[in-house]
């Protein structure tokens, strides 16, 4: 297998307490959007209306989600998992900055009661800046890989070694 592909696969990453970290931002994304995923596709059609986006589009974020979170827990093939988030996560954030949203909402407690009640009712006003933390956490997976607690690190191991040898 070429070096390059390798690296992109299995990117070398930090000591010891950095794997650990990406551990757990792994199974913190993953279980994430198992839980984003599942739902939206058990309720595609409402979800899909609810969006405005077409069914199938629909169906491709939620199951990229479902299916990357389910990849991301035991670390398998960590960049690709993440970036099928990402993808789902950047266009959330585009669509949430079309409608004219802020990065960050204001804060709900201070907030005067009665003015904000959002769709289904008195909550947190809407913003983009959860979607794009996802796209930061995604971004940090892909090129960090899924660290030495993951199966890219024992199915790949040997060709990175390989490679670097």
């Amino acid at each position: 297998m070429d070096i390059a592909i390798v690296e992109v696969l299995v990117p070398t990453g930090p000591g010891l307490p950095g794997q650990i970290a990406l551990l757990v931002l792994r199974l913190f994304v993953g279980v994430a959007f198992i839980r984003h995923g599942w739902p939206k596709l058990r309720n595609l059609k409402t979800w899909s209306t609810a969006m405005k986006t077409p069914e199938w589009l629909c169906f491709l974020s939620a199951a990229s989600m479902w299916g990357a979170g389910i990849a991301l827990i035991p670390g398998l093939l960590t960049p690709l998992a993440a970036l099928a988030i990402l993808v789902s996560m950047a266009y959330a954030c585009v669509l949430e900055i079309v409608l004219g949203l802020p990065f960050i909402a204001p804060d709900p407690y201070q907030i005067p009661e009665g003015d904000y009640a959002g769709p289904m009712g008195v909550g947190e006003p809407p913003s983009w800046e959860k979607a794009a933390m996802y796209v930061v956490m995604c971004l940090v997976l892909m090129t960090c890989g899924g660290g030495l607690f993951s199966l890219d690190n024992l199915l790949i191991a040997d060709l990175v070694q390989a490679a670097i040898s």
